[in-house]
């Protein structure tokens, strides 16, 4: 049940210690973004799902996830029925839907960077 997003960097600059740190906050940022967007529409009974999500971010990798026993069934059972406004592929379709956002996210601190 992975997802990945690649992100490249094509910049005038060689990677600083200062632009890969600002490359990290606006990664965690993005992360960050995805992961309250998914909690909008995970599905909620008693909210022990919606509490269990994460934001795991060791230098230019990243990840998001939900840690319950049910998570990744409750993520992939299309047929079981939900709340309004909850669904399955809680984590999937904000990452397609937030993809550009997340970027942009990155990219804020790193246009500073680049024209400095």
């Amino acid at each position: 049940m992975s997802q990945y997003t690649r992100f490249r960097f094509d910049g005038r600059r060689q990677w600083t210690s200062r632009g890969r740190r600002l490359a990290e906050e606006g990664l965690q940022r993005g992360l960050e973004h995805v992961l309250a967007e998914s909690r909008k529409i995970v599905p909620l009974e008693e909210g022990t799902l919606e509490r269990s999500g994460r934001v795991v971010r060791e230098g230019l990798n990243g990840a998001i996830s939900y840690d319950t026993v049910y998570a990744r069934r409750q993520h992939e059972e299309l047929t079981w029925k939900h709340l309004p406004g909850r669904s399955a592929k809680y984590l999937e379709i904000p990452m397609n839907r937030e993809r550009d956002v997340v970027l942009r996210l990155m990219q804020v601190s790193l246009r500073r960077w680049l024209r400095g």
